[in-house]
């Protein structure tokens, strides 16, 4: 991928995920987040093997590149995907987009002291604090709206759970950078990651109700606007965006890659 078609790449998966936080709040109106996570991942698993195996490509069979696949499955998808899902059950999807605009100031840290080539700088020190600024700024103004005490401890918890994805994320996009140099091709990283975290979520999904956990939903009992979302989610905002994203890193670089996430609460407030 040239540096001209990342950064075209890079618009167009900031529309595309922008669009991912209203697509989770229709989706939790009637879907577990486990769930809701399963589908939208096992979507993504199912598309990305097929284009790996249709490019001649080969999943990994030794032992680090195998560990580095479930690593990113588990901290780059399960727990920012289940996370962003929860958070979204308390608070907006507007909120939901402009907390993950942390993730590009976590990365530019984490980046710092991981990857000699993505150095912190003067600049990038007062863009981190302003950064830092205007995310409390934001939140704390939605947190004042809520009323009951009750509900503002769980839109709290809804944003922290938002914070905290961003911060999986950042490890995610420094670390996958570090794994894919010279070993992992995107394709196979952006599919591996995919059937980790289908499989992980799919097993949470279906042996949660036996510890007391909601159980799975039927397609049968879902609204057409829910199930549109589902499968939006699944076909577009996550196969096709993992597509486009693990390239980016490669070219890129992870602190660029997650400056994407400036862009996501323009989409997501106007959506």
């Amino acid at each position: 991928m040239t540096n001209k078609q990342a950064w075209l790449g890079f618009w167009v998966l900031a529309l595309i995920w922008g669009s991912s936080y209203l697509f989770i709040r229709i989706g939790v109106t009637q879907v577990p987040p486990f769930q809701l996570v399963f589908i939208r991942t096992g979507i993504a698993a199912v598309g990305l093997t097929t284009v790996v195996f249709a490019r001649g490509k080969r999943f990994p069979t030794d032992r680090r590149s195998l560990r580095d696949l479930i690593f990113q499955g588990v901290v780059n998808t399960v727990f920012p995907f289940a996370l962003i899902t929860w958070g979204e059950t308390h608070i907006e999807s507007g909120l939901a987009s402009v907390l993950q605009g942390t993730t590009a100031l976590f990365t530019l840290v984490l980046a710092h002291f991981l990857l000699a080539d993505e150095r912190i700088t003067t600049r990038k020190i007062v863009g981190l604090l302003v950064g830092f600024l205007g995310v409390v700024v934001l939140a704390s103004r939605s947190s004042s709206d809520t009323s009951a005490a009750g509900d503002a401890t769980l839109h709290l918890l809804g944003q922290l759970a938002l914070v905290a994805s961003s911060f999986c994320y950042a490890i995610g996009n420094t670390y996958g950078r570090k794994a894919m140099q010279h070993r992992l091709e995107p394709i196979v990283i952006s599919a591996g990651t995919m059937l980790v975290a289908a499989t992980i979520t799919g097993v949470i999904t279906y042996v949660a109700p036996s510890f007391g956990g909601p159980a799975p939903v039927g397609f049968g009992q879902l609204a057409p606007n829910v199930l549109a979302a589902l499968l939006t989610l699944g076909l577009v905002n996550t196969f096709v965006a993992y597509l486009i994203y693990y390239s980016l890193l490669a070219t890129l670089g992870a602190a660029r890659t997650a400056m994407i996430t400036y862009v996501l609460p323009a989409v997501g407030l106007v959506l």
